[in-house]
């Protein structure tokens, strides 16, 4: 496909890694020159300096006779007229990242009035992100399916917990309806046969519904604790966002922000909200507002050294649960091993839903990519596709559906039915199928034949 992103900063930067290596043909719009050299020298695009609100750049970019335009600049201002203008010149699909929360309630009139096809906003899926982590206490991440009837969670096995040394085979008997669908250990990930033992401190992301994956919690000696208190550190956009969310789940709430201005801000907005002003890396101030207390800390200062430091600091003082946001990933191979719990990163999440999107497009069978996930550090992908009629994968038991190797079917929604599926189940048109791989580009249903 042909693709115009307009900005080269952290989210455009991963796109055009992402949607690159899957083969589209990409122009890059970049004011800044040397930016834009260094992005070309690291990736197969082309590109052009110049500002991507302008008609001329647009044309020389070709945005006329490309498939989808991305406005990814950090002006929400210049996404919105970008994309305005690349729909006016032809392009078939506009896609604007939109960060503001003044605009954040007039996405479906800016969608329907101003003809962009997706608005995106990093810092508002990243709420969502630690709102799902918080509701799943013992989880180190949490991923959606089907409208929230399916869940994949990250666990870490334990030393002297029911799931050490297990054997997959058992693990339905043992532990009911839910599936593990990958595990990570040792930098290594790789999807699970039968046969696979689990070891302690392996990384293991299994499927369930909510139910099922909470009496998995209490059979491995998992106190679920509803998260009653959280402390956070940070009080820009994604705290605007994850407040709200937060402020209906009968938390007590307290933020750390350190500019004088965005303190008073959150604390007339939010009125039942402690806002505490103050410098969130300070261990003695974080010490005297009694770090240990809280059922989960949240660091979300605009630095990640600052985000990772904290975490870690928290760590060390008791701190129950711990999530960390964290722009460049590349930090995290330098800390392993040292006990970081769940890790939020806002650019990844977007690249994930336009790639979901690129995918739809791209299917050429009827079959639609309704849901993508990275998960294990974007080594695995979890994908919720629909099947068309008369697909390949309709009329043989999955016991007899020649399938690609390291890839399994996680679940299958039916209606308003859940299957966990056995070898004896079969598709039928217009189910909703999760499938977990370590392959990567598959863009319909069909592609998990071998």
């Amino acid at each position: 496909m042909n693709i115009v992103i307009a900005g080269g900063g952290k989210v455009g930067e991963v796109l055009i890694r992402e949607l690159s290596l899957e083969g589209n043909d990409i122009v890059l719009i970049e004011k800044n020159e040397w930016k834009l050299d260094r992005i070309i020298s690291k990736n197969d695009i082309t590109g052009l300096v110049g500002n991507s609100a302008s008609y001329d750049s647009q044309v020389d970019a070709n945005v006329a006779t490309c498939d989808i335009f991305i406005a990814v600049t950090p002006q929400d201002e210049i996404n919105i007229i970008s994309s305005i203008i690349a729909k006016k010149l032809g392009a078939k699909h506009t896609i604007a990242r939109v960060r503001n929360p003044e605009y954040a309630g007039h996405m479906n009139f800016m969608r329907e009035g101003l003809g962009i096809t997706m608005m995106i906003n990093p810092e508002l899926e990243a709420a969502k992100d630690i709102t799902r982590v918080v509701r799943y206490s013992e989880a180190l991440s949490v991923e959606q399916f089907a409208g929230g009837k399916v869940n994949i969670v990250e666990i870490e096995v334990k030393r002297n917990n029911q799931l050490s040394n297990s054997f997959l085979g058992d693990f339905k008997k043992n532990f009911g309806n839910v599936l593990v669908c990958a595990v990570s250990r040792d930098d290594y990930v790789f999807i699970p046969s039968g046969d696979t033992q689990l070891e302690t401190g392996d990384r293991i992301f299994v499927t369930g519904n909510k139910r099922d994956l909470t009496k998995l919690y209490r059979k491995c000696g998992h106190r679920q604790h509803k998260i009653r208190s959280a402390l956070i550190v940070g009080g820009g956009r994604v705290a605007h966002y994850l407040l709200d969310m937060l402020s209906g789940m009968n938390i007590e709430l307290k933020v750390i922000e350190a500019n004088h201005d965005v303190a008073k801000e959150l604390s007339e907005q939010y009125p039942r909200v402690v806002v505490i002003e103050g410098d969130g890396t300070d261990q003695e101030f974080l010490k005297e507002e009694r770090i240990e207390l809280y059922d989960t800390v949240i660091s979300l200062t605009g630095v990640d050294e600052e985000n990772l430091l904290i975490s870690l600091f928290a760590l060390n003082q008791g701190a129950k649960k711990v999530i960390t946001k964290v722009s460049r990933t590349d930090l995290l191979k330098l800390l392993v091993n040292v006990g970081l719990q769940s890790i939020i990163t806002p650019k990844r999440l977007i690249a994930n839903e336009i790639l979901r999107f690129v995918r739809s497009l791209q299917s050429n069978d009827g079959s639609n990519v309704e849901a993508l996930f990275r998960i294990a550090d974007n080594q695995v992908e979890a994908i919720q596709f629909r099947v068309p009629e008369q697909s390949k994968v309709l009329n043989p038991t999955l016991q007899d559906l020649k399938m690609k190797d390291n890839l399994l079917i996680a679940y299958i929604i039916r209606g308003k039915k859940t299957i966990f599926p056995s070898g004896k189940d079969f598709l039928k048109p217009d189910d909703q199928v999760i499938v977990v791989t370590t392959k990567k580009r598959l863009e319909n249903i069909e592609d998990i034949l071998a």
